[in-house]
């Protein structure tokens, strides 16, 4: 498995530096190129850790570290010259991984993502997240992000998006929703589903999700 490492550090000859040692290691690495909004080249990329500079134009690490927090629990790395006991406090409390003073060894650096890989992931599987007209569904923790808001999910309109999502631009039929979401061979009404269908739909238009679950009539449903 090759991980994905997401730099975002606004010195250039640093982020190169860390970029072409982290693929000599057979890491894949890219690094931010519009600091005003980080979140698509998060979502597009989506990493298995990212390392964070605390100094960035426009906003600084701890608030994207926020920002990706509540998208994801994909671990983060600060690396920062503020290297004083507050940064440090700062960074764990925003939901940092782990820190490292600037200026850093190649190696140690390597070392320590590694640890927090194997930490991560060896314990836990891989994290993922769909992503589908700016709404974001992790995987990890069920829940449902657009516009920078959780949408609460219930354990049913979370199913119904996952399958849906996990076969976007194919329709999935009613039948196999139903054979996905009661896991039974006790028979469920029919018109369970279409209740449950539209709570769902009108919880994402309530959130700005307009026409995001097609009903394609006597096949089943998509997104598109």
């Amino acid at each position: 498995m090759i991980y994905r490492i997401f730099i975002v550090e606004d010195d250039d000859t640093i982020a190169k530096r860390v970029s072409d040692h982290l693929q000599a290691w057979g890491y894949e690495a890219a690094f931010v190129r519009n600091f005003r909004d980080i979140l698509p080249e998060f979502l597009d990329f989506d990493p298995h850790l990212v390392l964070m500079d605390i100094s960035l134009p426009f906003y600084d690490g701890y608030h994207w570290c926020g920002e990706i927090r509540k998208l994801s629990k994909t671990p983060v790395v600060f690396l920062s010259s503020a290297s004083d006991n507050m940064n440090i406090i700062m960074a764990m409390n925003m939901g940092g991984d782990d820190f490292i003073p600037k200026p850093f060894d190649l190696s140690v650096l390597t070392a320590k993502i590694q640890a927090v890989l194997r930490r991560t992931y060896d314990l836990s599987g891989r994290m993922s997240m769909i992503e589908h007209k700016g709404a974001v569904l992790n995987l990890a923790d069920a829940s449902l992000t657009y516009r920078n808001e959780k949408i609460l999910l219930t354990k049913n309109d979370y199913r119904i998006l996952q399958i849906l999502l996990e076969n976007k631009g194919k329709i999935v039929s009613r039948s196999r929703l139903m054979q996905r979401l009661w896991e039974t061979d006790s028979f469920v009404d029919d018109n369970t589903l279409t209740v449950n269908m539209t709570r769902l739909r009108k919880k994402l238009e309530a959130a700005g999700l307009q026409g995001f679950i097609t009903t394609k009539k006597g096949l089943g449903y998509l997104v598109e």
